[in-house]
């Protein structure tokens, strides 16, 4: 693992910085968040709603469960896309049928190809709110007309603030829904259905939070 960067102090750039939490932090991700029961319904009321085979993006996939491993079960195309190598290493472990890429969510662009749907739990949190609506757009753009996506936010009134989470530095962004739900229509999407739980982490280091899904769709134009 790479020497700790001097986060809050900036002296190493954001994007390095973040990526080293998240390397830091691997598997107790998920020892610290084992049920996450507002994401896997999220992923169940969307296969429903997809057709068989279809192509689907992770964006933020961390260690690649529960998401990818949902989608790989029910017989999907899945790429998923973090910028911790340590999750990608978990990832691609855990869920080997998957197709797993370095990159960052704000990069996104055609050259992953369309996709039918396009999942991005708690991953956009992790941009200053600055960025955020381009990475909507670029999701917007890779997603077939008519697609899905279906994103996850903690509920909160935040722009790039400096946390500990799990032990380890990392800057997070949130929104308030009324908010939230405005940012992703301006980014193009109709948002169908807003679905939010209060989830209490199972580490003893992290604080209960408001969860928001909010399922949206693109329309059936190029």
């Amino acid at each position: 693992m790479t020497q700790a960067p001097h986060v809050l102090g900036f002296q190493a750039d954001r994007q390095t910085a973040q990526a080293w939490a998240f390397d830091r932090i691997g598997e107790r991700y998920d020892e610290a968040f084992p049920h996450k029961d507002g994401q896997l319904s999220a992923v169940r009321r969307l296969l429903d709603l997809l057709p068989p085979r279809a192509r689907i993006l992770d964006a933020g996939c961390g260690t690649g469960s529960p998401t990818a491993r949902q989608f790989a079960d029910a017989g999907h195309s899945v790429v998923g896309i973090d910028i911790s190598e340590e999750m990608l290493r978990l990832a691609r472990r855990d869920v080997p049928e998957a197709e797993f890429l370095h990159r960052p969510i704000e990069e996104l662009d055609a050259s992953l190809g369309e996709f039918a749907a396009v999942v991005a739990f708690f991953s956009l949190l992790m941009l200053p709110r600055a960025e955020i609506p381009l990475a909507l757009k670029n999701i917007h753009d890779l997603l077939e007309p008519g697609g899905h996506f279906v994103l996850g936010m903690v509920e909160a009134d935040l722009d790039d603030t400096p946390i500990q989470f799990l032990g380890s530095p990392v800057r997070v962004s949130g929104y308030m829904r009324d908010e939230l739900v405005a940012l992703v229509a301006e980014a193009g999407f109709e948002v169908t259905e807003l679905r939010h739980l209060t989830y209490a982490p199972a580490s003893a280091e992290l604080l209960p939070e408001v969860q928001l899904f909010l399922f949206c769709r693109r329309d059936g134009l190029r």
